[in-house]
């Protein structure tokens, strides 16, 4: 395997999959660092400052896991008649903009404004979009592409959660803010500007010519793996969309060490990238399916050591393992399942019927967790139902498995 960031030249020549991949993920890791990781420090100073609660603070960044997902279709849209250029850099300068935007924040209004506007900025420049950017730039060799993609954004806890804190500690975060923004818009902007010239316009193929199935979608919407499956999307969803905002806040109020505080989300990430890494050396020489059934496991086994051992040190490290390699690991799983499970010929129209759902639940989960919060318990109500979610989206995996492989053997 090769992962390079060799260059890349201004002209309209697309670079090597390696090359293209991994000057693509320093965009990843410097967008999800900035902004979905950022969050969980900054919620604690913003509160005080604003003084907001809990819930309050929660909802500014479900407002912007929303505006994302609303988003989601028409970015997906723009890509794929060629715009990839416009749409990425676009997203990286209104993320930039919003920073800079939220440096200047006074009000609980201003507040909600700019995480709504940088919920825009990163649907055009998550994983997402860029997935789709490797999917039409690299047809043949695309899903490699999207694995090594993955390893430097899985990273970006990793780097950015101490620098983050470090800008904040040093700086105040209104300055650590106008640092963050800068990054977008002088390292994102300009990188997808030159890496993402001469994207291909769209190409219409006939039936005859792809060799698509002419079965329309509904058919599969007949059938229960697809419900059960977009059941365990959702739910795994607001499990994976809940935990990170608040972790930090977690952690700081069990009491553990300040340095720890820190360390244990950050090391979520290096985790992920080495689970990826696995699977991606040793998938041919697993069962795909044993595979996908036992992954998700994972998480919930994690949650497990947090509600029944306590947020101490030892549960805290345990959880971090587990949550990291299932968190990581699961991003192929949901990836793959509806190709294996429903129909590998629908599935762009498949994953988009569940732009809106999935939109609403990444942007309701952080806000709910946050509302089970209290003064008294902290987090240990919202646990136990995040601990119940993810075990309810495991077996709607196992059911979802189990029916389409019987379907698939008549």
């Amino acid at each position: 395997m090769s992962f390079s960031f060799g260059s890349f030249s201004p002209s309209h020549r697309t670079p090597s999959l390696s090359s293209f991949s991994g000057w693509l993920s320093l965009g990843q890791l410097i967008t999800w660092g900035s902004v979905f990781y950022t969050f969980a420090l900054l919620a604690h100073p913003i509160e005080l400052a604003l003084g907001l609660s809990r819930a309050e603070s929660s909802f500014a960044f479900s407002l912007a896991l929303l505006c994302e997902g609303l988003m989601a279709f028409f970015v997906g849209r723009w890509i794929d008649a060629g715009h990839e250029r416009r749409v990425m850099t676009g997203g990286s300068i209104i993320v930039g903009l919003g920073l800079l935007a939220h440096s200047q924040i006074h009000s609980l209004l201003e507040f909600y404004l700019v995480w709504a506007w940088l919920g825009l900025g990163l649907s055009a420049t998550l994983y997402t979009p860029a997935f789709a950017v490797v999917t039409r730039r690299f047809p043949n060799d695309f899903r490699r592409g999207i694995i090594m993609l993955t390893f430097l954004g899985g990273l970006a806890s990793t780097v950015f959660i101490p620098l983050s804190s470090w800008l904040i500690d040093s700086w105040g975060w209104r300055e650590a803010l106008v640092a963050l923004g800068l990054m977008q818009l002088l390292v994102c902007a300009p990188l997808h500007a030159l890496l993402l010239r001469g994207a291909h316009r769209a190409r219409h193929h006939s039936v005859a010519q792809t060799g698509a199935a002419t079965v329309s979608v509904r058919e599969f919407l007949k059938q229960s793996p697809f419900w059960l499956l977009s059941l365990f999307m959702i739910l795994m969803m607001m499990v994976t969309s809940a935990l990170p905002v608040h972790l930090v806040n977690l952690l700081r109020e069990s009491g553990l060490p300040p340095a720890w505080v820190l360390a244990i989300p950050a090391s979520i990430g290096v985790i992920q990238v080495v689970g990826r890494w696995l699977l991606f050396m040793f998938e041919r020489h697993l069962d795909v399916h044993a595979a996908n059934r036992w992954i998700p496991v994972l998480i919930p086994l994690g949650l497990c050591a947090l509600v029944f051992g306590g947020v101490t040190a030892l549960p805290a490290l345990l959880f971090v393992l587990l949550f990291g390699l299932g968190n990581g690991l699961n991003t192929i799983v949901k990836g793959t399942a509806f190709a294996q499970y429903v129909s590998r010929d629908h599935v762009g129209q498949l994953n988009g019927l569940l732009g809106v759902p999935i939109a609403l639940a990444r942007a309701a989960a952080p806000w709910a967790l946050g509302l089970l919060w209290s003064a008294d318990g902290g987090y240990a109500v919202g646990l136990r139902w995040v601990l119940l979610c993810s075990l309810l989206s495991v077996v709607a995996l196992w059911l979802a498995q189990a029916r389409a492989l019987r379907l698939q053997a008549r």
